[in-house]
């Protein structure tokens, strides 16, 4: 029989302890660690990008805050969270496989492909602050805690763990297609896209298809985000943020889903205490950390840690 590896025996812990945090603690905590987790599963598609098929993308804010606005609009316009919910997955998923097989059809690649996420970014941001009657412009738009059938979500319990399932769910999913034979492609790509070509792998389909996936998943979390923090700015799919993003999975670990997760929930957590004790320089004290981790820890902070698991784990 296989034995567990060290994330799987790290991950049981890491989701226990969220489970139980609202026995522990409750007022703003669980309701702030809801949205934390959300942050973790946009990470999440950041690693399935980054950490897998070698795709650095600066765009996953983007599909965040079209999933927020998809929501927000529908449930203001049309009073329906379900449709509101689906229309975030469609957008997410149109939008990132629009530009994805434009992108990699004509075989662009790296730093070209950072440009244009980067751009992607700057237009949604764009257009959300033009779009004043629709988006509420640069004052944003407020969203009310919705219902989906008998789950109400005016509690921050209930909205904490809808939070938290998805977050599970997210992560086992993205551990699904990690060993899967598509993941196992994108691993090849990540190494040697013109050597996967070659053994006739349509590679611009399946780079295509991890950045639907992605789009799609990153838009749910923007939806729930949206009905629990119950604003959207256009901030959300700017470029800072979608920056943000990348630095929580670089410090937290590229190669790991639970690395990237675990990154941008204590990234958040620690954010928001800097601030609270130093606003003038939380900024900068988070550059720093970055750079003495790119420095120090390639792999992240998390990530560093379960390597060493690994390689004690391949001895046995």
């Amino acid at each position: 029989m296989r034995r567990p590896g060290p994330e799987t025996l790290l991950a049981v812990p890491v989701f226990v302890a969220l489970f139980y945090v609202p026995y522990l603690i409750s007022g703003y905590t669980v309701f702030i660690l809801a949205q934390y987790m959300l942050y973790g599963v946009l990470a999440l598609t950041l690693c399935l990008l980054w950490g897998l098929g070698g795709m650095v993308s600066f765009g996953q804010g983007a599909f965040f805050a079209l999933g927020a606005y998809a929501l927000g609009i529908t449930v203001r316009e049309l009073d329906s969270p379900w449709l509101g919910l689906l229309l975030a997955v469609v957008l997410g998923a149109g939008v990132a496989g629009a530009v994805g097989w434009f992108l990699f059809s004509a075989n662009v690649r790296d730093s070209y492909f950072v440009l244009v996420t980067l751009a992607l970014s700057t237009i949604v941001y764009v257009v959300a602050n033009a779009q004043s009657g629709l988006t509420g412009g640069f004052n944003g738009m407020f969203v009310p805690r919705v219902s989906f059938g008998p789950l109400s979500l005016s509690g921050d319990l209930s909205m904490y763990y809808l939070a938290f399932a998805v977050t599970l769910a997210s992560y086992v999913g993205a551990r699904l297609v990690q060993a899967s034979a598509f993941g196992r492609v994108l691993v090849s790509i990540r190494e040697n896209e013109d050597r996967t070509q070659a053994l006739g792998y349509p590679t611009a389909l399946y780079k295509t298809a991890a950045f639907a996936l992605s789009g799609a998943v990153a838009a749910v979390a923007g939806a729930l985000y949206a009905t629990d923090a119950g604003f959207v700015s256009p901030s959300l799919g700017g470029v800072l943020f979608s920056t943000t993003v990348v630095v929580w999975v670089a410090v937290g670990g590229r190669n790991s889903f639970l690395a990237a997760l675990v990154g941008a929930i204590g990234i958040s957590a620690l954010s928001n205490a800097l601030n609270s004790v130093v606003p003038e320089y939380w900024q900068l004290l988070l550059g720093v950390l970055f750079v003495l981790v790119i420095v120090f820890f390639r792999r992240g902070v998390v990530g560093s840690l379960l390597m060493v698991g690994e390689r004690r784990h391949a001895r046995r």
